[in-house]
């Protein structure tokens, strides 16, 4: 079995569970955050969104640097979630291309090389495997979690993943 094969059901698995999460965002509380050292509701979900764009470039590229922008190209700015539509739909998005980016991939490309940095400093540098476990889909499970808790502080049912939820699923 190819590497991209092995690779999707649990992909596909971990982007419904996202999905499903991004859902329950409450559009009225996108400003909010539980501390003042917290992302913003609406940016923490339009992170979630924007991290398997991310995952394009693990596969398309050999490296993402930060700091390096194509010339007459704007500042990389942050996504943050104008509404639950504008997230669920670059979610959707970013998963479409990064879904054909993986099932179009050859077990050659996968052990290829992959690094993310800003500059000189360097975040990752490894296999292109390790880069989407850890840079993405750990990444996106790691906020996804952390989602959870943001719904789960603002009374917002949160979704079974795993199993049952205290709000469904009993």
């Amino acid at each position: 079995m190819s590497v991209s094969a092995e690779f999707l059901p649990e992909f596909d698995l971990e982007m419904a569970a996202a999905r499903r999460t991004l859902e329950r965002i409450p559009e009225d509380k996108l400003g909010w955050k539980p501390h003042e050292k917290s992302m913003l509701l609406g940016r923490l979900a339009g992170h979630i969104a924007e991290l398997p764009g991310m995952g394009v470039s693990v596969m398309k590229e050999d490296a993402l640097d930060f700091a390096v922008r194509p010339a007459g190209e704007p500042p990389r700015k942050p996504n943050v979630a104008e509404s639950r539509k504008h997230v669920l739909e670059l979610f959707d998005k970013n998963v479409a291309a990064l879904r054909a980016a993986i099932a179009g991939a050859s077990d050659e490309r996968w052990a290829g090389k992959w690094t993310l940095s800003a500059g000189e400093r360097k975040f990752y540098e490894g296999t292109r495997m390790g880069a989407m476990r850890r840079m993405m889909m750990n990444h996106v499970i790691h906020h996804r979690a952390q989602l959870g808790v943001y719904l789960r502080l603002n009374d917002v049912a949160v979704p079974s993943v795993y199993g049952p939820s205290a709000d469904e699923g009993r």
